[in-house]
């Protein structure tokens, strides 16, 4: 009988298992050997490394690094485990020649530091470690932080080059970075264009660079104000970023006041060059105003504000597509752009549709633009006054409080010193209402006029939703309204206003005055109340009746109820201010033949509103008043 043949695998694994052993102790024997260097290096590294040579090359790394000269007054102290690490104490950065301009103070730094360079007489460093720094920074008119003076940072970043969409960088002005932590550090910015100076206290940063040609990350927390920041940066193309260039970039800004974000080409130090996704959240206006040292009237209603949008440069302006914009919760698609001409006012201007929208925070916008210069502001206006407007609005509904309108088209205009504001078309209670808000010129301070139309709306059903009271027209009407007034919009109150509403109805009802029990409480009492006796009310076939309001009351000159049998005639003055009543009115035969039926029945009308006292006038025999 012949042997069974052995399996492929066991023939092909046997030379592996021969070998094995032998590669098993090469490994062990090579891995006892470096782990026995390691610990002789650490062992030995005191002695073989010159303390001064490591403190000289750190001082002239940072020199080199900034292009200034660094001094440190503290002692060195060397760590060699578990890493090489130096930590430096009482460092002062100051600029090269007779200016000694001071860039900043660095508590204490500490690096980690290659051991064999060091034993080789040579010092480099990374993984950068600075507690409690003191910068000292300028913003130029040119928008570029003046934070290095040539040393090896801003060689390279004037050395850098943009080719096919990406960095360049000569390896001769490369150089290795690492990791950057920063802790309890100060930043001073001096702005140059402004003359302001901003501070941010207890900044503390994490930065990924490995060298200078690598894309960077950062995030940066810092307070300034009394409020916390947190920037989240980074870019593929950092020292192009630096350098005042137009590169890719990502960047946010959290608070508990405001969260922004961009994402695309940009250049920090000419904002009008990018194009990209931005967004930016503010959850309560006032509260950021009121942090920024900005405070703006008629801003109460207007709370949260939130637009997320593609940007783009346009010459001389920004372009913003795909805009979503949300003001108190009312929600806007569409596009908008904004321009700055030289010598020219900005000018904002636009195309935005609602589905539901609130013109109350309409009109704090509106009224927050023409009193810009209110309220401590600067002498000029600030950047409000100087904006234009031209904004076309649409919405499938807006509120105006009570009052809700459904497929409206407006628009706000604002050039120089003149101020619109129209609701061009609307449907409003089964009818149409349009308006027109205009302020006058004189820095808006001149006061303004309103125009207001309504025409075929259901007033019945409105006044009854309202639950209003008194005697009221329940019809189908029109309302007509021209308003002025000489104080500043923001500022002007009932009493300031000056105009005439003039309102129209066919086919309604007035309830609460039955002319049949006004005549015949009209004989027995000299006055009564008109809701003691009214208890039916009075059908009309037409209603027409206007009014004069000035010094906070309305004149009535003729208004005239007509109904089927008698008429009721009305005039005199309602302080509106107190609700107050001076009526004199007549109720009278609509058809003169029939005044036998229906005597002339004068009465004055007193009191408040919604209740009226009635008090019957003497007749002499020719039918006119004692």
């Amino acid at each position: 009988m012949g042997t069974s043949r052995q399996p492929r695998w066991r023939r092909k694994i046997r030379p592996v298992i021969r070998w094995l052993p032998s590669f098993a102790r090469l490994a062990t024997i090579t891995l006892l050997v470096v782990l026995s260097i390691f610990v002789a290096l650490r062992v030995a590294a005191p002695y073989l490394i010159s303390t001064g040579l490591v403190r000289s090359g750190i001082e002239d790394a940072l020199s080199n690094w900034a292009g200034y000269r660094a001094e440190i007054a503290g002692k060195p102290v060397i760590e060699f485990w578990p890493t090489p690490r130096i930590t430096l104490s009482k460092i002062s950065v100051h600029q090269q020649g007779n200016g000694n301009k001071l860039l900043g103070t660095i508590e204490s730094l500490s690096a980690e530091f290659s051991l064999i360079d060091a034993i080789r007489g040579r010092a480099s460093f990374h993984e950068f470690h600075l507690l409690r720094p003191n910068l000292q920074l300028t913003r130029e008119s040119s928008g570029v932080i003046d934070w290095t003076n040539e040393g090896l940072l801003a060689r390279a970043i004037a050395g850098a080059r943009e080719e096919g969409g990406r960095e360049v960088l000569d390896k001769k002005l490369d150089a290795s970075v690492g990791a950057i932590t920063v802790e309890d550090g100060t930043v001073n910015v001096a702005d140059v264009a402004s003359g302001r100076t901003y501070r941010f206290d207890g900044v503390t940063a994490d930065v990924s660079w490995r060298k200078l040609s690598s894309p960077i990350t950062a995030v940066l927390i810092a307070r300034t104000s009394g409020q916390d920041l947190k920037l989240d940066f980074s870019s593929p193309s950092p020292l192009l970023i630096f350098g005042g260039s137009k590169a890719e970039m990502s960047a946010s800004l959290t608070s508990s006041l405001l969260t922004a974000r961009f994402q695309g080409l940009a250049n920090i130090s000419h904002f009008f060059d990018l194009a990209g996704n931005m967004s930016l959240s503010i959850g309560d206006l006032p509260a950021l105003l009121t942090w920024a040292d900005r405070s703006l009237p008629g801003l109460a209603t207007l709370k949260t504000f939130a637009i997320e949008t593609d940007v783009a440069s346009v010459p001389n302006g920004f372009r913003f597509d795909n805009v979503t914009m949300s003001m108190n919760g009312s929600n806007a698609r569409g596009v908008m752009d904004v321009a700055f001409p030289p010598g020219k006012r900005a000018k904002l201007g636009g195309t935005l549709a609602f589905d539901q929208m609130n013109f109350r925070s309409l009109f704090d916008a509106f009224i927050l633009r023409l009193a810009a210069g209110e309220a401590n502001g600067p002498a000029d206006g600030g950047a409000l006054q100087k904006l234009d407007l031209d904004l076309r609005l649409s919405a499938k509904q807006a509120l105006i409080e009570p009052f809700t309108l459904s497929d409206v088209g407006a628009s706000i205009i604002v050039s120089s010193n003149e101020a619109k504001f129209d609701i061009g078309d609307s449907q409003f209670e089964g009818g149409a209402l349009s308006a027109h808000l205009e302020a006058m010129r004189g820095d808006f301070d001149g006061g303004g006029k309103l125009q207001l139309s309504i025409r075929g709306a259901d007033f019945a059903g409105l006044i009854e939703r309202l639950q209003l009271k008194g005697p009221l027209p329940l019809a189908t009407g029109s309302l007509d309204m021209s308003l002025k007034t000489t104080m500043p919009l923001w500022k002007a109150g009932a009493g300031d206003v000056t105009g005439r509403v003039a309102f129209r109805a066919r086919s309604g009802s007035l309830p609460g005055f039955d002319a049949e029990a006004v005549r015949e409480e009209a004989a027995r009492a000299d006055f009564f109340p008109l809701n003691a006796v009214s208890h039916r009310a009075f059908a009309f076939d037409n209603f027409d009746i206007a009014a004069d309001l000035a010094d906070g009351a309305a004149t009535i000159h003729g208004g005239r109820i007509e109904g089927p049998q008698q008429t009721l005639i009305l005039s005199g003055v309602i302080p509106y201010q107190s609700n107050g009543l001076a009526l004199s009115g007549t109720i009278e035969a609509t058809d003169p033949t029939a005044s036998t039926s229906f005597p002339p029945l004068p009465f004055f009308v007193g009191g408040a509103w919604p209740e009226p006292v009635i008090s019957p006038a003497p007749v002499t025999q020719q039918g006119s008043t004692k």
